[in-house]
């Protein structure tokens, strides 16, 4: 099991958290977090791009102009894919770039990211996260106290409106709620912001 320090909102030593081994301390697999942050990258994709066939396009219904004597290519129809505003050939259409994963991959992934960051050292761990007021100015000042104020992950144990309104105009600054954390939310930041509590579920969940 290991241990690391923990910290208030104002920066200062709070004591020491017990993280489990088996959470924050596996040796990261780099393939198996690749696959999966490529699948939940898939999963944002809408997919609700769209062309027009030949046969989508208006128009088409009579000749353009007489087949001869104009000096001009023979055309049948003003729809057809060389003409400008004709239809698209092979072009994109609606789909889904759904990738679906098992959860044994998808826990495996997340350890792993929580491993890889914990021995770097861009996991400051927080004995609790609360303000009694909305206020973006004490949030930012909270971040910057605990060395955070950079592009940043904080990781709450519930819903708090309070937290996440003061933190919602904090630019590269993204907040969730434990154990609802994804892979790709760990090593998409420069710093992760958990606090006890949060790291408590994540370690009920994980740790199975």
């Amino acid at each position: 099991m290991a241990k690391a320090n923990l910290l208030n909102m104002a920066g200062q030593p709070a004591g020491e958290i017990e993280l489990k081994a088996e959470v924050f301390e596996v040796e990261p697999n780099l393939g198996l977090m690749h696959q999966v942050v490529i699948a939940e990258e898939a999963n944002y994709r809408q997919g609700t791009h769209q062309t027009k066939t030949k046969g989508e396009v208006r128009g088409g219904g009579a000749k353009p102009f007489r087949q001869k004597g104009t000096g001009r290519a023979r055309q049948g129809a003003n729809n057809n894919p060389h003409q400008y505003h004709g239809g698209v050939v092979f072009g994109p259409h609606p789909r889904s770039y759904e990738q679906k994963t098992p959860v044994k991959m998808r826990r495996g992934a997340l350890r792993s990211a929580l491993s890889a960051r914990f021995a770097e050292g861009d996991i400051i761990f927080i004995d609790q996260i609360k303000m009694d007021d909305i206020s973006t100015k004490s949030f930012a000042a909270f971040l910057k106290a605990v060395g955070a104020d950079t592009k940043a992950l904080v990781v709450i144990e519930g819903v708090d409106d309070i937290v996440w309104k003061s933190a919602r105009n904090i630019d590269k600054l993204e907040v969730r709620i434990a154990p609802c954390v994804s892979t790709r939310d760990i090593l998409n930041v420069k710093k992760v912001v958990m606090a006890g509590a949060a790291v408590a579920k994540l370690e009920e969940v994980l740790a199975k």
